[in-house]
């Protein structure tokens, strides 16, 4: 089993000591976001849990806890979220500088095979135009370029719920644009570039496509074959394999403008309310009447690399 943590909220930033309490119980208790009658019980052991996908736009308050998740067995790598925006669109979030450093920290420690940066999603409107991104882009480069091989991009998605005037629709010639400046900016730094789940191709520009869940980069990592499916839950044109996440939504603190994940700072602060550090889910507990089935899961590993690419 691949395990997500998470799609749905910022785990390493707000919810460290919850996650570890879970990794320490073997399980965790997690509701079907699409029908909440549904609670599963995933187990959590290093046996079963072939790799850990780390999703965080900081994560800082994991830095702590990284020697015991190491000690415990269990193999994982970050996606890291480091984007130029400032407060009108990220309002939650710590200087970037200083986030940057974290991110250099954090693959100081884990090497930068394992440290993944996001610059996701790229949004576009009167003031962050193209060549304020292609600016802000290569400073960030100009950081990280010691710090990880590769950068994933992806332009912002209009959600029906995304009523703001900080964000537009981006057309396919502005998406080959930018894709083709960002991919000599990216050579020129010596990382890999790739994009998740877009319309325009932009493999003319060397840009591959990226897998989040990343089959290639997991075998890398833990030295096995994995006989991952295609995960199929994801957009059209995804390149994952299967996860499975423990996260919730409602239960970031970031308040991004372009967040799918949150309705409303409202529903954030009721769902926080009822998240504790010694419950099995992450927010709330199942009710008196609610049914708790066990989660099947296995290992995914089949035979032993001969090699683990350096890691």
């Amino acid at each position: 089993m691949i395990l997500s943590a998470s799609r749905r909220t910022d785990i390493p930033a707000f919810h460290m000591e919850w996650f570890m309490n879970r990794l320490r119980a073997g399980f965790s208790l997690v509701r079907n976001p699409m029908n909440h009658a549904q609670i599963s019980r995933v187990p959590l052991s290093p046996d079963v849990v072939d790799c850990i996908v780390f999703w965080s736009k900081d994560p800082g308050n994991l830095l702590p806890y990284l020697a015991e998740i190491d000690k415990m067995g269990y193999d994982y790598y970050f996606q890291f979220t480091l984007t130029p925006y400032g407060r009108e669109i990220e309002p939650n979030l710590r200087d970037k500088g200083d986030i940057a450093a974290t991110f250099c920290e954090l693959a100081g420690k884990i090497g930068r095979e394992r440290a993944l940066w996001r610059y996701d999603p790229i949004i576009l409107n009167e003031s962050l135009d193209i060549s304020w991104h292609c600016e802000k882009f290569a400073r960030l480069c100009d950081k990280l370029q010691n710090s990880t091989e590769c950068v994933n991009i992806s332009f912002v998605d209009l959600y029906a719920k995304l009523k703001t005037a900080l964000i537009r629709e981006i057309t396919k010639p502005e998406m080959l644009e930018i894709g083709e400046k960002f991919a000599k900016i990216a050579e020129n730094h010596g990382l890999e570039i790739r994009v998740c789940c877009e319309n325009a191709n932009l493999t003319q520009f060397g840009v591959t496509q990226a897998s989040c869940i990343d089959r290639t980069l997991i075998e890398r990592i833990c030295g096995f074959e994995i006989a991952g499916a295609p995960d199929k839950t994801q957009r059209e044109g995804c390149g994952c394999i299967a996860s499975v996440d423990i996260g919730a939504y409602d239960t970031c603190k970031h308040g991004c403008v372009y967040c799918y994940a949150n309705r409303s700072a409202e529903a954030v602060l009721r769902r926080l309310q009822s998240c504790s550090p010694d419950s099995g889910m992450l927010f709330g507990e199942p009710g008196e009447n609610e049914k708790v089935s066990d989660r099947v899961v296995k290992s995914l590993k089949k035979r032993q690399m001969n090699t683990i690419g350096g890691l």
